[in-house]
């Protein structure tokens, strides 16, 4: 079973950690029932680097010829397979099928709460990992993923690349990066890591950005429903 090692987080990844998942279930949306919940699943927050002013964080885009979520930009995850001994192991093994990620680099830190996904009915358990030896990744699974990149965070906190996106009744905080638009719960969970880590930047709230107008200006190449 893999195992959780908070105390090697470096220094400044130590603000990182006991993110409260209620929060940012609130960025999300609301709770789904527990009768109503589904599969288990979970991501792989994965952070390199020696301080926050060099920190990185892996991402992946979906190909857009996928059933599901096709074009978003995710963390790289999935459902729990019979297999799978942890969801720490799930998120593990899913970076490791999706991006060619080499699992001994990594050093798991923290296993978020489960957030809740209403669109689907699925819990999803964001784990935060420390890349302490970081290698070559790449769409080591084409169908799935057919873009694998590390954005520094002081261009996610940089008030010019986050905006809050709507679509009807919903509305939600995103994020501009090489091109693409970061959003949903890949977005809601990025910006209640950096709000608790105090990474975060005064940046405006208050204009609604359009979510199909701004996708389609992006190089998601994803369709919303």
């Amino acid at each position: 079973m893999s195992r959780l090692f908070p105390a090697h987080a470096p220094e400044w990844l130590r603000p990182a950690l006991g993110v409260d998942t209620d929060k940012v279930q609130e960025r999300l949306i609301r709770h789904v029932p527990a009768a109503k919940r589904r599969r288990e699943s979970a991501v792989l927050v994965l952070l390199k680097g020696t301080s926050f002013e060099d920190g990185e964080v892996l991402l992946t885009h979906r190909s857009p010829s996928m059933r599901s979520h096709s074009g978003q930009i995710a963390f790289p995850g999935g459902r729990r397979e019979e297999g799978d001994a942890s969801l720490v192991d799930v998120a593990l093994r899913e970076a490791e099928e999706e991006t060619g990620l080499d699992r001994s680099t990594v050093t798991p830190l923290e296993q978020w709460g489960k957030l809740d996904i209403r669109a689907t009915g699925n819990t999803v358990s964001p784990v935060l990992a420390y890349w302490h030896e970081p290698g070559t990744v790449w769409p080591a699974s084409p169908a799935e993923t057919d873009d694998v990149f590390t954005v520094p965070l002081r261009e996610l906190a940089d008030p010019a690349n986050r905006m809050m996106v709507g679509l009807s009744r919903w509305k939600g905080p995103a994020f501009r990066a090489r091109g693409y638009v970061v959003w949903g719960f890949t977005a809601g969970v990025l910006s209640g890591l950096m709000d608790h880590a105090g990474w975060s930047v005064e940046w405006d709230k208050n204009m609604v950005h359009d979510l199909r107008d701004s996708l389609n200006r992006s190089l998601n190449n994803e369709k919303i429903g």
